[in-house]
């Protein structure tokens, strides 16, 4: 599954007639990251962000906002262990699709007892190719921190197909964690996170042109007017991103957060797949005195803000506020 994405980044251009020729094969990456046998399904799901009340109320009343909005069937793509799948019970029946079979099985142990029989599916499939549904069979597809490994150019075509008239849309994803009360420690997230030195940043280990889209707030992903012209309308860009991304057009309040201790968010950058990459290549970091090298950017971090608060040092169990910039796409079928 091939994916051309624009051969500009600039985040003030949503769309640009320039194209690059650059294909990579990003279901395949996705693949080899999350089906990895060292890679913790469980973990990943307990303690990545959980996403707000707010960013579901606003997809809802996008969509209730259709007349006469039927609420029979959501689609959930990329749906990993389920996390934003669970949250659409608003609709009778629920579908999550993932291609990875680890992620599939997380998600299934996952389920509340509380669960209507029959409401929620897990199906193992690319989000491209959905020969299980009938055209015009669903009211909402979305996808959350996803949409970064699709091929638009194949999936916008495949959600015309299943989507119904006046069904909805809702993609998101967030970028680049930040630290909410020290925004000075930005630079330091940002060369461990994006440095160019393979040794001593994860930059060079993340999955290209995937991680450069998320943290370009999706606007490389075009518009579905662009690949399916007539099909759909009322194309939106939200951007929670509060003042980290002034020039994004009206950048309204982040509202992706998460109190974590220092023990817990350690815990959150062990999920990185760039981590897992950079293990796989450096596998002697491991055993380094001082820890890994996400330990040893944790007490960097930590020495940063112990300074900034006058103290000597922070206790690993003392909370911090972790926020994450984030962008949804929504449009409706025609």
């Amino acid at each position: 599954m091939w994916f051309i994405i624009h051969c500009h980044f600039a985040p003030h251009l949503l769309r640009g007639p320039c194209r690059a020729k650059l294909q990579v094969n990003l279901q395949s990456l996705r693949m080899a990251t999350f089906g990895r046998a060292t890679y913790n399904a469980a973990k990943y799901a307990s303690i990545r962000p959980t996403y707000p009340r707010q960013l579901y109320d606003y997809v809802f009343k996008y969509h209730q906002r259709i007349p006469n909005a039927r609420w029979i069937t959501a689609l959930d793509l990329g749906c990993g262990t389920g996390q934003a799948t669970l949250e659409l019970t608003p609709f009778r029946h629920i579908i999550g699709v993932d291609p990875s079979a680890k992620m599939i099985e997380q998600a299934k142990q996952s389920l509340p007892s509380e669960a209507l029989p029959g409401q929620l599916e897990y199906v193992q499939s690319p989000a491209e190719d959905l020969p299980f549904l009938e055209d015009g069979s669903v009211d909402l597809v979305t996808s959350a921190q996803a949409a970064h490994w699709f091929n638009w150019s194949k999936l916008w075509p495949e959600i015309s197909r299943v989507l119904r008239k006046d069904g909805s849309v809702a993609l998101w994803g967030y970028s680049e964690f930040r630290l909410s009360n020290y925004p000075s420690t930005t630079s330091l997230i940002h060369e461990y996170s994006q440095g160019s030195d393979p040794e001593t940043s994860l930059g060079p280990h993340w999955e290209r042109p995937g991680r450069t889209i998320v943290d370009n707030h999706l606007i490389d992903i075009p518009d579905p007017t662009e690949i399916v012209p007539g099909a759909f309308k009322d194309v939106e860009r939200i951007y929670f991103t509060g003042n980290h991304y002034p020039e994004l057009p009206n950048p309204r309040p982040v509202i992706l957060r998460k109190k974590m201790t220092w023990e817990s968010f350690y815990g959150y950058l062990g999920t990185f797949s760039s981590l897992h990459t950079f293990h796989e290549k450096y596998p002697e970091d491991l055993n380094n005195p001082n820890g890994d090298i996400s330990m040893r950017f944790l007490r960097n971090l930590q020495q940063f803000v112990a300074k900034e608060d006058g103290k000597d040092k922070v206790a690993d169990t003392d909370e911090i506020d972790v926020e994450w910039p984030l962008a949804l796409i929504l449009a409706k079928r025609a």
